[in-house]
């Protein structure tokens, strides 16, 4: 689905991301080059409790990886949510289309933060 052998995402597959040549399952959270397991996602209908371990680390940009077909719904108060945490700008793309552009984003040296959903 995905793959970038130069970016800290190298690849993506339905369920698996290898970031800087570590494997993470389902769903990932990844700030700068840093990259944790996404626990708090929890179904379809994204909360915003559920927007973790991004605040206060000098993020410019969030990337919502919203699953391979779209499932994971991002409703307005989300982007309010991440507005308060001084976040500028919030982006919501299919997961690998996600990957894609935190790579490049990244590759700038823009500070980027992406939530991602690995599968549906």
């Amino acid at each position: 689905m995905f793959k970038d052998e130069s970016g800290p995402i190298e690849t993506f597959e339905w369920g698996v991301y290898r970031i800087r040549g570590r494997k993470y399952g389902k769903d990932v959270r990844i700030v700068g080059s840093d990259a944790s397991k996404w626990k708090e996602r929890k179904g379809h209908e994204l909360t915003p409790d559920m927007i973790t371990g991004i605040d206060g680390q000098d993020v410019e940009v969030l990337i919502i990886g919203n699953g391979v077909n779209r499932q994971l719904h991002c409703p307005e108060s989300i982007r309010n949510a991440v507005l308060e945490m001084g976040i500028k700008d919030l982006v919501v793309l299919p997961t690998p289309d996600a990957c894609r552009l935190y790579n490049e984003l990244y590759s700038k040296g823009t500070k980027t933060a992406m939530l991602a959903h690995g599968t549906c």
